[in-house]
């Protein structure tokens, strides 16, 4: 979502950011509410997110929306967050072509009802030409899975001969990922204080800087969002080397 930023040279910004939006059923708990509330004011924080991406420059953002194992929670808030995933996509369409924000699924969209794979390839289509930056949901995602898809694909190249098993390197399994022209995330936000990754872009992740905030995913907004920022602006990204600064 490149636009204006808010930054200077010597203050960089992730170029893209991942997102691990917990705590909405907690949040719905603690108001005395049924969960699908605390998932549907978790969309107002996206909106909210999407829209400080913009003004700060950041090209990609990938939401972890639902995983392969959320399919084992309840079959009635399965249902309700398919339909909330629905409304989102008929809601934030316009915001998507007014800042022209390409849209992107990333994990088994076969898994999905069949009317949400109709309005998410809609979308999709709608915007596949957009450059100004990328909104990327992870639905049905599973790095696991994602990894083991990979390495089927690439089995499958060396049965076929048409890869030798001494030609497979890092640049292989990334190339069979599930968007591959998609860069690493720089910076990895988890919300709700949990200290785990979730199965979430194992991969990816390897060199990605983490912050983790108490703060539940429906009351993360922008000042929580700049706050994550600040963080990663203060860390030496050494990607396994040293800096200059640091001790030999």
């Amino acid at each position: 979502m490149s636009g204006q930023s808010k930054t200077t040279s010597d203050k960089p910004v992730p170029r893209h950011v991942a997102v691990i939006m917990d705590g909405n059923g907690r949040w719905a708990q603690q108001r005395g509410l049924p969960r699908i509330k605390g998932h549907e004011a978790g969309s107002e924080s996206v909106r909210a997110i999407l829209e400080a991406c913009r003004e700060h420059g950041i090209e990609f953002l990938t939401l972890y929306a639902f995983s392969v194992e959320n399919w084992v929670r309840p079959a009635m808030e399965v249902q309700a967050l398919m339909r909330l995933l629905s409304r989102f996509l008929k809601s934030e369409e316009p915001l998507l072509h007014k800042h022209q924000v390409r849209l992107r699924v990333m994990g088994r969209m076969e898994d999905l009802p069949l009317l949400v794979q109709r309005s998410l390839r809609r979308v999709m289509k709608a915007t596949e030409n957009y450059t100004t930056g990328q909104l990327i949901l992870a639905l049905s995602y599973g790095g696991r899975t994602e990894i083991a898809t990979a390495a089927r694909q690439i089995a499958e190249q060396v049965k076929a001969g048409s890869l030798k098993i001494s030609e497979i390197d890092e640049a292989t399994v990334s190339r069979h990922l599930y968007l591959p022209d998609v860069p690493d995330p720089d910076l990895m936000i988890r919300t709700s204080g949990e200290m785990r990754l979730s199965n979430f872009m194992l991969w990816q992740l390897s060199y990605a800087e983490l912050y983790v905030t108490p703060v539940l995913w429906p009351d993360f907004r922008g000042p929580q969002f700049d706050d994550a920022l600040e963080a990663y602006r203060h860390r030496q990204r050494r990607f396994g080397g040293i800096t200059a600064a640091a001790p030999q």
